[in-house]
């Protein structure tokens, strides 16, 4: 005789990015296993690629996860995690006042939401004639395994997010899907200081998962506030 299968709830939430409601269910056994396998590891590529399949199969293939912004894959897999392993998470965090001392401090991740700045665009004014449109970088944007924005990374990043190209004299709009990704690369090394700055003005102010704890320092008592930013702040 077959055994029973066992029932998994099933919640929703809205998609940062969209605004659109998302089913999803807690991961499975199997599924944590290999998530915890790539973390004891401490195999960036693997732990990626586990959160990948998690928030694919969580969310029953209804998301296209290669294509989603960072922001929102974070925060579906972290409500993904909440509803699998638990509402609180504890996490050793550094403290500010004397920067060496960790404290374990508790994290209710139902708390914590993809944070939007009022001032940010897509819309990248290089010159008065010409601009860029910009998309935000996915999971396939980061080459390396890490999804952090580094030296080494940046130019390769902003390349795959550059949707449009348009020139107002002209009236000319180039889409980044018929250049290569050399050619939007030379373009981009060719900016002036002042207008890259403007470029990482858009990765600096886009949606981010972001939350503010307190910390309490064991040996000081003194508190202080922590920010965390993305995935790996929110686990110990």
């Amino acid at each position: 005789m077959a055994l029973p299968q066992v029932n998994t709830p099933t919640y929703e939430l809205e998609v940062p990015s969209t605004g659109k409601k998302l089913k999803y269910r807690p991961f499975l056994v199997k599924e944590e296993k290999i998530l915890l396998i790539a973390m004891e590891a401490q195999e960036q590529s693997g732990i990626l690629s586990a959160v990948k399949d998690i928030v694919q199969s969580c969310t029953f293939d209804k998301l296209e996860v290669s294509k989603a912004p960072i922001f929102d894959i974070e925060y579906i897999f972290l409500n993904i995690r909440a509803k699998s392993v638990g509402e609180v998470s504890a996490v050793n965090l550094r403290c500010p006042d004397d920067n060496e001392t960790f404290a374990l401090t508790e994290i209710d991740l139902t708390e914590v939401e993809v944070q939007i700045n009022k001032k940010h665009t897509n819309k990248i004014e290089l010159t008065d004639e010409m601009g860029m449109i910009m998309t935000y970088p996915t999971l396939e944007s980061f080459k390396d395994n890490s999804i952090n924005i580094t030296a080494s990374n940046m130019i390769d990043v902003i390349a795959t997010c550059v949707s449009q190209i348009y020139d107002k004299k002209g009236e000319d709009v180039y889409d980044a899907k018929d250049s290569t990704k050399k050619e939007l690369i030379d373009f981009i090394e060719q900016l002036n200081s002042q207008q890259f700055k403007e470029v990482q003005k858009f990765f600096d102010t886009m949606p981010k998962l972001t939350h503010t704890v307190t910390v309490e320092n064991p040996k000081t008592k003194v508190k202080s506030d922590v920010v965390l930013t993305g995935l790996n702040d929110f686990f110990g």
